[in-house]
């Protein structure tokens, strides 16, 4: 088999299963791990995949800047906005994460609430400039102008000085085994550290992020309040990541 042959078996697996385990692929191709290892490499040197330990896992679609990821899945964002900005209560202090998904969140929150959102992303603070009711704080740190939002000690010694009812959070890879996975070993940190001060965590997550992974854990799965989903998410993945502890929802449409 060609090389090209085998790195196309190797992505419509992942298509398929959802991972890859190099030992498993070599026997059943006949070939040496090290060829099987040295694909994966290549592909995922093409952001093709995502390696792991003794295999591989579909990497996200959702590592793209900020205008690249404006452009996936617009109405499933729409949707989970809608749900997420249900979940904010009057007099509530929610953090809210930086992404696309956030913004539209802003956007069906009601410009009577009254509550309190906590942000590293100067793009919803300042999305948030129409909502009168809403105090805006704003952990500062350097800018990390991939996804905008901001980065660093200072806002993980910022964010343990919080104590919030609600998180919500934007990760890039949802996966049964990986868990939650975002792109940057800084912003990774920020999660965490906002995840810490939390009552409840909830992950709004499109479909180009189910079933895939990035480079840095975040969290289990088993930790959110509830992982929502788009309406179309396929019962053979949702089945997948409650089987692996997350308590999935699904938006309306």
């Amino acid at each position: 088999m060609l090389t090209t042959q085998r790195k196309q078996l190797i992505l419509e697996r992942l298509r398929q299963s959802g991972q890859i385990v190099a030992k498993a692929l070599s026997e059943e191709l006949g070939i040496s791990e090290d060829t099987v290892r040295r694909d994966l490499r290549e592909l995922a040197a093409e952001g093709l995949l995502q390696r792991v330990h003794g295999g591989a896992l579909p990497a996200s679609a959702a590592t793209g800047n900020l205008q690249v990821r404006e452009q996936l899945a617009p109405e499933e964002k729409r949707a989970l906005g809608r749900a997420g900005a249900a979940l904010v209560q009057p007099g509530q202090v929610v953090i809210l994460d930086g992404g696309t998904t956030s913004l539209q969140v802003v956007q069906h929150l009601p410009l009577h609430l009254q509550a309190t959102v906590v942000t590293h992303s100067p793009t919803v603070a300042a999305a948030l400039a129409a909502h009168t009711g809403i105090e805006v704080l704003v952990l500062g740190g350097r800018l990390f102008r991939h996804s905008m939002v901001n980065v660093g000690a200072t806002v993980v010694e910022a964010a343990a000085q919080l104590r919030a009812d609600l998180y919500l959070m934007g990760v890039t890879g949802v996966h049964a085994e990986a868990g939650l996975t975002t792109g940057d070993f800084e912003e990774a940190a920020v999660k965490r550290a906002l995840h810490r001060r939390a009552a409840e965590t909830v992950v709004l997550a499109s479909s180009d992020k189910l079933g895939a992974a990035s480079a840095f854990t975040v969290a289990p799965l088993q930790s959110l309040a509830s992982l929502v989903v788009p309406a179309g998410t396929p019962p053979r993945m949702r089945k997948a990541l409650e089987a692996a502890g997350a308590p999935v929802r699904v938006a309306p449409g």
